[in-house]
């Protein structure tokens, strides 16, 4: 293999690579494992025997699929050891806000928490198919599979993800309810809190087991009210707030000092804030801050 050869091979690879790392990331929930995997890739993609590959953009992308598939597998034997709620790890879009993809779709928190009740096939199938517009007949290569069957994984991944979730509202209007949310939240105001929620709004906070972060999610309007007032007095001392756009929506980097806190959201719809998502696991937060 001479050093032309590897030359072309790195130059095709960083064409494909934003793809693969989207592809990966909605794949997995979590950027750390999806940078491993890419690089993953990469190691297969210099060994390979290059020559036999007619379209190399789908060959990179076929392997990236099928070896988050087997990574999704033992990812889920890995959360079971995870202390409290498992939220995805947020990625900065504001630099490629679709994240290699022809559509940010499959890359809200919400969407991508609902994709990890899905099996790992019918999770390929959908993100191939609504983030990335593969053709069915692609998809089923990729997948090993046949166009009627992966028609059928879309569709049940498409029903799960629309039947559990109420329409999002504009990006504007999160971003207004966020900022509004902090205030209240600060201040401890109870009554200000429950006006912003939706009455069965659940405030969900990923720690892995850190100290003072809620190994459950708090649910009902009242109740999560109560609980974000009832650590305002303190909580909130010398937190500066900055917003970033995380996973396509508006988020809100928490930071004390040197120490990031927290990357906070919220998921709104007409009815008002469905959840308040906390991440609060330093591994995963680190990143975006």
């Amino acid at each position: 293999m001479g050093l032309g050869d590897l030359n072309e091979a790195a130059r095709v690879f960083t064409e494909a690579r934003p793809r693969l790392f989207g592809i990966a990331y909605r794949m997995l929930g979590s950027a750390t494992e999806a940078e491993d995997l890419v690089q993953d890739v990469w190691l297969r993609w210099q060994t390979y025997d290059r020559d036999t590959v007619v379209n190399p953009g789908a060959f990179l992308a076929t392997t990236t699929t099928r070896l988050a598939i087997n990574n999704l597998q033992s990812a889920r034997v890995r959360r079971e050891t995870y202390i409290g709620p498992w939220l995805p790890e947020p990625v900065d879009t504001s630099a490629d806000p679709y994240l290699g993809a022809e559509t940010g779709n499959a890359l809200e928190f919400a969407v991508l928490m609902l994709l990890e009740k899905l099996t790992p096939h019918e999770r390929a199938a959908y993100v191939l198919r609504e983030a990335f517009d593969y053709p069915y007949g692609q998809i089923a290569d990729i997948l090993q599979s046949n166009e009627p069957a992966v028609r059928q994984l879309v569709s049940r991944a498409r029903k799960h993800v629309t039947g559990e979730r109420k329409a999002p509202v504009s990006t504007t209007a999160q971003r207004e309810l966020l900022a509004t949310f902090i205030t209240a939240a600060r201040n401890g105001d109870m009554q200000g809190l429950e006006k912003l929620f939706a009455a069965e709004v659940a405030s969900i906070s990923d720690g892995n087991g850190a100290r003072q972060v809620s190994r459950r999610a708090v649910v009902g309007a009242a109740r999560v009210a109560k609980y974000v007032a009832a650590f305002s007095a303190w909580w909130w001392e010398g937190v500066e707030v900055r917003f970033i756009t995380a996973n396509g929506r508006p988020s809100a980097v928490l930071q004390r000092g040197d120490e990031i806190l927290a990357v906070l959201t919220v998921e709104a719809s007409e009815d008002g804030i469905e959840q308040v998502l906390w991440m609060m696991n330093p591994q995963k937060i680190a990143a975006v801050s």
